[in-house]
């Protein structure tokens, strides 16, 4: 997967959490467990397109 596909579908999720995170602000807190799941998720994602860059780095 390219790292700019790795990008967008990271952008793709965190459009999706936008509902969640208005709900949140809203005063629903089960929207709130959403969104920080999704945060966590987003953390992971952000640092196998790190790893991926790094890698491209260090083969180039």
């Amino acid at each position: 997967m390219s790292v700019s596909d790795m990008v967008q579908g990271m952008i793709d999720e965190l459009t999706a959490a936008l509902t969640d995170a208005g709900k949140h602000d809203g005063g629903n807190s089960a929207a709130g467990t959403r969104v920080r799941k999704a945060m966590q998720e987003m953390k992971a994602h952000a640092q196998a397109v790190r790893l991926a860059v790094q890698n491209d780095k260090n083969t180039r």
